[in-house]
């Protein structure tokens, strides 16, 4: 493989019935940053059907460059529509990195691209730096979070990694940004598409994303019962907030794994995190800790949280929050 010949960092677009996902947005953010360093360009890779009015909006989140890959197999993602479009393009264009996030969606492309293009992938990366020699340094937490591996790829292009959603940010919107719009059209093979979509079916939750809210409560082991994170949810209710929750409360049963902050949920960053009967292990500090504004409450004033709370408060949280709440109404 002649390395020489790959160069500039290519983004996967991720697109649902048209919209461009925020996590699209936070790699090209960071994308432009690993560009800037290698003195290269970012280049987005936009698949979908009937997608290319929104192309610009990359433009102005940092891409030089945008290739829409418009076709009526591409319009709601299935593995193998994608995988062979996305191939031929890695083929022809020959990127140096390739940045996915890590969905539902990133996570089922990201291995059939690398395995197809024979080189390697490292998921879930938190941190991502360019080295001396120019490779790229993919950054993941291993062995349940207790150790950062940092890995490389030096024999095999392009460098490939996916990252968590909320892990990255994203650069502010420039309208008057310039940047190229390119027409890729793939060959499908259709004789390998084992999968037909039949029928959408969307779970209406009537709740805001927790990547998405400006201010989460979120409740551990010390919250313990339905009823006690029912109380929680009051509180929310006069802040405006989201409930979330450590991992020890998706396991027990009593909230839902799309609520989970932490390394095997996900990755917040709100304006306010309450951290409420969360002892504070690393694998859930690293899903919040660069939230703006922490307050934790636990009975253990030697818990870990409090080294990275803003402001803390010893005592029952079961006792704390209804107080709180109470509190929070007079002064509203």
């Amino acid at each position: 493989m002649e390395i020489a010949q790959y160069k500039d960092v290519y983004v996967f677009v991720e697109q649902r019935d048209g919209e461009i996902q925020s996590v699209s947005y936070e790699l090209i953010g960071k994308a432009r940053e690993l560009a800037d360093q290698l003195n290269e360009k970012v280049v987005a890779i936009f698949a979908g059907h009937q997608i290319a009015n929104k192309a610009n909006e990359l433009i102005a989140y940092g891409a030089d460059c945008v290739i829409c890959m418009d076709a009526p197999e591409l319009k709601d993602y299935l593995t193998e529509p994608y995988t062979q479009a996305i191939t031929q393009l890695i083929n022809e264009k020959k990127p140096s990195i390739v940045l996915i996030g890590a969905t539902t969606i990133g996570r089922d492309l990201g291995p059939r691209l690398s395995a197809r293009l024979i080189t390697g992938l490292t998921a879930d990366c938190t941190k991502l730096e360019i080295s001396e020699t120019r490779e790229l340094l993919m950054t993941r937490p291993a062995f349940g979070g207790n150790l950062m591996a940092t890995i490389i790829c030096p024999k095999h292009r392009p460098q490939m990694s996916t990252v968590r959603p909320g892990v990255m940010r994203k650069m502010e919107r420039d309208a008057i940004r310039k940047g190229e719009v390119e027409t890729f059209v793939p060959k499908f093979d259709a004789s390998k598409f084992r999968v037909k979509l039949l029928k959408k079916v969307k779970e209406d939750k009537g709740k805001i994303d927790i990547t998405e809210a400006k201010i989460l409560i979120s409740g551990g082991r010390g919250v313990g019962t339905k009823e006690n994170f029912e109380k929680l949810q009051e509180l929310a209710d006069v802040l405006g907030a989201e409930i979330s929750s450590s991992r020890a409360m998706v396991d027990a049963g009593i909230m839902p794994h799309d609520r989970q902050v932490g390394q095997t949920g996900k990755t917040v960053r709100p304006d306010l995190y309450c951290a409420f009967g969360i002892s504070g292990a690393i694998q859930h500090v690293a899903g919040m800790e660069e939230s703006e504004y922490i307050v934790a409450i636990n009975k253990d004033k030697f818990s870990p949280i409090f080294q990275i709370a803003d402001l803390g408060i010893v005592g029952d949280v079961n006792k704390i929050v209804p107080l709180l709440k109470e509190r929070l109404r007079i002064t509203n």
